[in-house]
């Protein structure tokens, strides 16, 4: 139906990101030491809304996020919804309360409708390689020189997904 244009379909998730960078493998020449400064910071928390198209809609907060944060977030992104959009999400508590789920009705209303994923099933969520994309290739090393950085750095990635920062789910 997605590709037909019945509906569009998108993948919500939250993902945090603080100066403990995230490299998973570095390549230096023999005898020659790599390092990078690791130090404690807040925690940007962002809940976004992604698609196969490379459409991305962020919400991010240092708080953490909850269920009031969610709800907020969703409806904000369902007043852009024109046709009838599924919402596919997993199973984390603030996706599964009594306040969020006490909205469901309100969104399908707008026509927007939550799909809940199966349990322990991340690999299903395309927003989760989105995730892993920005934290492993697309930020940059001088992001964790300090927090203006990193916040710089990420609302520069998020600003260009889908145009410089893509990801081809064919």
């Amino acid at each position: 139906m997605e590709q037909e244009k019945q509906i569009d379909l998108f993948y919500l998730d939250e993902s945090g990101f603080c100066l403990t960078p995230c490299i998973p493998y570095a390549w230096q020449e023999k005898g020659q030491v790599v390092e990078l400064p690791c130090s404690k910071s807040k925690r940007l928390s962002v809940l976004g809304f992604y698609n196969r198209n490379n459409e991305f809609y962020p919400f991010s907060t240092t708080d953490k996020i909850d269920s009031k944060f969610v709800i907020e977030a969703i409806d904000t992104f369902v007043e852009r919804v024109c046709r009838p959009t599924v919402l596919v999400l997993d199973n984390a508590s603030v996706h599964r309360s009594k306040l969020f789920v006490s909205k469901i009705e309100q969104w399908m209303a707008k026509d927007l409708y939550i799909f809940y994923l199966p349990k322990y099933s991340p690999h299903l969520n395309i927003i989760e390689t989105l995730w892993r994309f920005i934290k492993y290739e697309w930020i940059q090393i001088e992001a964790y020189l300090s927090w203006e950085n990193l916040v710089k750095n990420l609302e520069n990635i998020f600003d260009q997904i889908g145009s410089k920062f893509t990801i081809n789910f064919t």
